[in-house]
């Protein structure tokens, strides 16, 4: 039997470091090769790391929310055959590391039992109910306030059946339903912010701290752009994706990149002072998961036909919503749409995705009401938030994008 220590590989694109996000693993566990141990979420993504021996788990280095330098020891394995046994290395101190524990699981509230106080209480109608520690605790469960319970026990004691009667007889008063206020909590969950949560807030933070944001709204009439994407998709292949909004206003970000507004599709490299204005159109798409926020990305929409625009958007934003999304997948964005249109609103402010200079939010189109030559009509109408970074676009570069936007979206012929 020997002693093998697994160390946390190279990733590649330029990791140094990751957090553990998840052990699939445990002290006393035996292993295949290849078979999935932790998850490592580095700045790029979360990656799976594999076993590459058989054997025994016999330590594990670091815990839930711990980060660990690529080369550090990871695990430690017992493993057949003459294995060179080398000297464990010491436990590296976590980088950066905000928890020093691991992460619990949220534990739910607990519900002590509350303590009869010793002392009898005066007679009077403002005295506490009487009633046992059992009633008590389910009354409390049940959110009922016992002081709104009649009892039939000696001295008025509330029992069981007296809280069950209350519980299944609608409270009124006049005969009209009233709601019974439960009694007051003061217990507090602690959820530590760890993994992609982590990360979200780092970003975050960085792109709200570093860069001076300023936004600008303006609506948008799409009638004609639905009519146009309606008709599309009546009459697709069977191999073309259905359509929505996002690929046709992708397509216009091209056309208006492409022209006098390519100083938006760029990023700021400000350590440096260096603006970075790209040719190629890579645009990310703000993506809401069970796991948190991702931002998959679209690359060289300049080089796709509006169908193949939607289709890469659908596979990128579903293998960012299962969890299969590559590391190409979501690096590289030269500009970033996140899409509000379920949720409606009228306007937002969205937070720019460093090192980008502009980000443009899309709400849902609606039906209303709107002047047309001077009569009211209905017409669909869709809003649009965008924020730019200060320092590279200026206010009215930002507000003219959005303006030559409004212009292909309300004529979307010229899109195609």
């Amino acid at each position: 039997m020997g002693s093998h220590i697994f160390k946390l590989p190279d990733i590649g694109e330029g990791v140094v470091e990751g957090e553990i996000t998840a052990w699939h693993v445990a002290v006393g566990d035996t292993v295949s090769e290849d078979q999935d141990m932790v998850d490592i979420m580095t700045d790029k993504a979360t990656v799976g790391i594999g076993s590459t021996v058989d054997g025994k788990v016999t330590k594990l280095y670091g815990a839930i929310g711990d980060m660990i330098a690529v080369g550090a020891p990871l695990i430690e394995f017992e493993v057949d055959g003459e294995v060179s046994v080398s000297e464990p290395e010491p436990e590296p101190e976590p980088v950066a590391k905000p928890e020093p524990e691991p992460m619990p699981k949220p534990k739910p509230e607990s519900k002590p039992e509350p303590t009869p106080k010793p002392t009898p209480e005066p007679e009077n109608s403002s005295r506490k109910p009487l009633a046992s520690p059992a009633v008590r605790r389910r009354a409390k469960e049940e959110g009922v306030s016992l002081s709104h319970v009649n009892g039939s026990g000696p001295a008025g004691r509330i029992t069981h059946a007296d809280l069950e009667a209350h519980l299944t007889q609608p409270q009124t008063v006049g005969g009209v339903p009233v709601s019974v206020p439960g009694e007051e909590r003061s217990e507090v969950t602690e959820v530590p912010v760890v993994g992609l949560r982590r990360k979200i807030a780092e970003q975050m933070t960085k792109s709200y701290t570093s860069i001076p944001h300023f936004s600008y709204f303006e609506e948008v009439d799409v009638t004609d752009l639905e009519a146009l994407r309606q008709w599309m998709n009546s009459n697709r292949t069977e191999e073309q994706p259905k359509l929505t909004y996002l690929p046709f206003i992708m397509q216009a970000l091209v056309k208006l990149f492409e022209g006098e507004h390519g100083g938006c599709n760029a990023t700021y490299d400000d350590g440096n002072e260096v603006l970075s204005i790209h040719s190629g159109i890579n645009i990310g798409i703000a993506t809401t998961t069970d796991r948190g926020l991702y931002v998959p990305v679209v690359k060289h929409v300049e080089a796709k036909t509006i169908w193949e625009t939607g289709a890469e958007l659908i596979r990128v934003a579903g293998a960012a919503r299962d969890g299969s999304a590559s590391l190409d997948d979501l690096t590289g964005s030269t500009f970033t749409i996140t899409s509000l249109g379920r949720d409606g609103g009228l306007g937002a402010t969205p937070i720019i995705n460093h090192p980008e200079v502009g980000i443009l939010g899309v709400h849902k189109a609606i039906d209303r009401p709107v002047v047309v030559d001077g009569k009211i009509t209905i017409r669909r109408m869709m809003n649009l938030s965008s924020s730019w970074d200060h320092r590279v676009v200026d206010g009215a570069d930002g507000a003219a994008l959005v303006q030559a936007l409004k212009q292909l979206l309300e004529h979307p012929i010229s899109i195609l």
